[in-house]
């Protein structure tokens, strides 16, 4: 570490001072005791010019006492702060530090390091150990490495590397950096470490996810007699809920109150996190009960609680009775939601909480709504999200444009995402590669790699997202050369070793394209063991291909490593039944029968005037069914005349009627959502629907007839991708 012993800050050649000689009388002028009893920035003001006008201000013991009240008073700012600092004529040492430590504290840290260089050019003084523990703090705000390392250097230099606040302050600031080798260092370097210094390096060790280590240096703390205070057990607690260790958990909250360390209500707060998190439902409730403080934290921490364990009706419960629920606590329940599957919940909560008008909601906030939107193709309400974020003169961060982008293009509109993309200010990998992965699921492939060497002009490295959204948009193309070529290229060109989706997404690709025993090859020659993933990726080829002894192959693999697999079960079952052996069949459909797996239902939802209608195969409990079934009848009578005949390889149960075979298929979800697309929906717009499965290959054809006979637009976006019809034609070129 042969930097730090050498400041990388040229010094001017000249010693402190001695202090200057402060007026005894002064010291207890009657101003004082006003400037304690300030509470406005008026009357802070009022006594300023007073000491102006008495001279009082120019003694720099005054002026100090003055401007610490201006720079750490509630009612007052740092740019008042600095006019009045810049107004003394001779500040002393005391001063400049108040001010370099206003500042490292301040949303202008840099303004720190600007003050302390001036104080050395410009002052008589040198740092003294009370300067290098905030300059050190504003480099930890930074996370600047470089600038903390020439601070340690000038430490060193200035002999001040034994002392214990410095070096306290340096631990966390290479913590902070993530260099925890360069903090355990200076950790061991205190000869006589005080609580303070353990706080640091426990708290260091969690933050760095070294969650063992933090609890072997509390043993250690405590097999050296160095009483732990509320703080260290807060960083113990944290280990214990990074490690989900409820058992020592519960022996660290004993501890606590066996040692009667105090319970302020951090402490309360990261016991309450601890418990929650590790899954002990009681214990927390029983804590929370008792505690006699609570504030946004607390009630939250319940709230996220209980919503992550799945129970939601208690965890609204909670949000109901607290007292002015703040917008962290919404945001938990609304992600809570979302990230679980229940998109619709997580509108719902987004909706109460803007008619409670007690709170505005955030970026948080819209990220996770909008995310909810994605899922069920809710555009309406992630226009008026967008819409708002904009009255609200919210400036898209990254986060905020990646989500816009996943929304509009998962309902549909990716003009819509585009235009948001080229409109943001800032672009990271995330940006670039939600734009990849909508470009690929609208069937966009070229534009897709196009938009990726367009990522490498603008010198953003592409990350494994990237990667797997870039061979999906080869995979919905027929891209197949330019999918190997990207795959061989991860690791020798981009440092990027492929991951089990990689791999997944490669056998999809070669399985698309037809090209099984391809497939088959690239699998057993994979480095690593195939995934579930891969041998489904297989399997789908399989189906769509009729390759039934490839499929049995790559479903049985596919059960070996997932018994209870619904997916591998329905997809051989539909092999048999589009080959037309219903014997084997029926015997899967037995199987799962005896097993308890059922068949994930199909469902097809649209979006009309921000309201979601979900429909599912022969579904008759729209209030608006008779309406609907009279629209199929009539689609159904004039796809006919056009010569349409039914695909019947695509029912997935034995029907001998021919005239059942028909009406089966004609009421699947995604023909209801459509008829009541046609009459819920203006000609001018196009009807968007999401469907949770593939889409069959006879609601396919028929989507395609429609838009050709109705003269509509049909977006339609199934597990895999989006299939966009007018005119008779898709954009997926029947290749899906």
């Amino acid at each position: 570490m042969e930097t730090l012993s050498t400041p990388l800050i040229s010094l001017p050649r000249h010693t402190n001072p001695p202090s200057l000689t402060v007026n005894n009388d002064h010291q207890h002028h009657p101003v004082f005791s006003l400037i304690n009893q300030c509470t406005s920035l008026k009357q802070l003001k009022q006594i300023h010019a007073q000491m102006l006008r008495s001279g009082l201000f120019f003694d720099p013991y005054s002026a100090s006492r003055f401007f610490t009240s201006c720079a750490f008073s509630s009612f007052s700012s740092l740019d008042y702060a600095r006019k009045v600092f810049d107004q003394i004529p001779q500040p002393n040492l005391f001063t400049w530090n108040t001010l370099i430590r206003a500042y490292s504290s301040s949303p202008e840290p840099i303004q720190s390091f600007k003050t302390f260089s001036k104080m050395l050019y410009e002052s008589p003084y040198f740092p003294n150990k009370f300067t290098f523990p905030f300059v050190i703090k504003a480099a930890s705000e930074l996370v600047s490495f470089r600038l903390g390392q020439v601070f340690h250097g000038m430490v060193i230099k200035f002999s001040l590397d034994d002392n214990v606040f410095i070096l306290n302050s340096l631990i966390h600031f290479y913590a902070i950096c993530g260099d925890l080798e360069l903090a355990y260092r200076v950790f061991l370097m205190i000869g006589e470490k005080d609580v303070v210094s353990w706080n640091s390096m426990i708290s260091g060790f969690v933050q760095g996810g070294h969650f063992d280590k933090a609890l072997e240096l509390f043993r250690e703390m405590e097999a050296q007699n160095v009483k732990p205070d509320d703080v260290t057990m807060v960083g113990v607690l944290s280990a214990c809920t990074k490690k989900k260790d409820l058992e020592f958990g519960r022996w660290v909250c004993s501890y606590i109150e066996k040692n009667e360390i105090k319970m302020d209500l951090t402490l309360s707060n990261a016991m309450l996190d601890m418990y929650m998190k590790c899954g002990s439902i009681e214990d927390a409730k029983r804590l929370f009960d008792k505690m006699e403080e609570k504030d946004i934290v607390s009630w939250t921490t319940m709230v996220d609680g209980y919503a992550k364990l799945g129970e939601y009706d208690v965890a609204k419960c909670v949000l109901d009775a607290m007292p002015r629920p703040g917008i962290a606590t919404w945001n938990a329940l609304v992600s809570a939601y979302e990230q679980n599957g229940l998109p619709k919940e997580a509108l719902a909560t987004f909706q109460e909480l803007q008619l409670s008008k007690n709170v505005n909601p955030d970026e948080f906030t819209f990220v996770s709504t909008l995310a909810a939107c994605a899922q069920l193709g809710a555009m309406d309400v992630g226009e008026w999200i967008h819409a708002n974020i904009k009255k609200q003169g919210i400036k898209l961060n990254c986060y905020l444009t990646t989500s816009l982008i996943d929304m509009y293009s998962k309902c549909g509109n990716l003009e819509k995402a585009l235009e948001v993309f080229h409109s943001a200010e800032r672009r990271d990998v995330f940006v670039w590669s939600s734009m990849i992965a909508g470009l690929a699921m609208h069937g966009h492939g070229k534009a897709a790699i196009d938009l990726f060497f367009r990522m490498k002009e603008a010198k953003v490295k592409p990350n494994a997202i990237t990667f797997t959204n870039l061979l999906c948009a080869c995979s919905h193309s027929g891209l197949v050369e330019e999918g190997r070529m990207f795959f061989n290229q991860m690791g020798p060109v981009y440092g990027i070793i492929p991951g089990v989706k990689h791999y997944a997404c490669m056998v999809d690709i070669l399985g698309r394209a037809g090209l099984l025993k391809e497939a088959m090859v690239f699998i057993e020659n994979m480095p690593i063991i195939p995934s579930a993933s891969v041998w489904g990726a297989l399997l789908g080829a399989c189906k769509l291909h009729e390759n039934v002894e490839l499929a049995e192959q790559a479903s049985s693999r596919l059960l070996e490593l997932e018994p209870e697999n619904r997916g591998a079960l329905v997809l051989l079952s539909n092999i048999y039944a589009k080959t037309g052996k219903w014997n084997n069949v029926s015997e899967l459909r037995k199987r799962m029968r005896v097993s308890g797996l059922k068949k994930e239902p199909g469902c097809s939802s649209i979006e009309v005037n921000g309201i979601i209608h979900k429909f599912h195969a022969a579904d008759n409990s729209h209030p608006l069914c008779m309406d609907i079934y009279s629209k199929l009848y009539e689609i159904v009578a004039r796809l006919k005349l056009f010569g349409h005949v039914s695909n019947k390889s695509q029912l997935l149960q034995l029907v001998e009627e021919e005239d059942m075979q028909e009406q089966a298929l004609n009421l699947h979800s995604e023909k209801l959502a459509i008829a009541f697309g046609l009459i819920s929906v203006e000609p001018s717009q196009p009807i968007r629907i999401v469907k949770n499965l593939r889409v069959c290959e006879d609601c396919h054809s028929v989507a395609k007839l429609i838009s050709k006979i109705y003269d509509r637009e049909i977006l339609l976006r199934d597990r895999y991708r989006f299939h966009h019809f007018s005119g008779g034609h898709c954009s997926c070129m029947d290749y899906w």
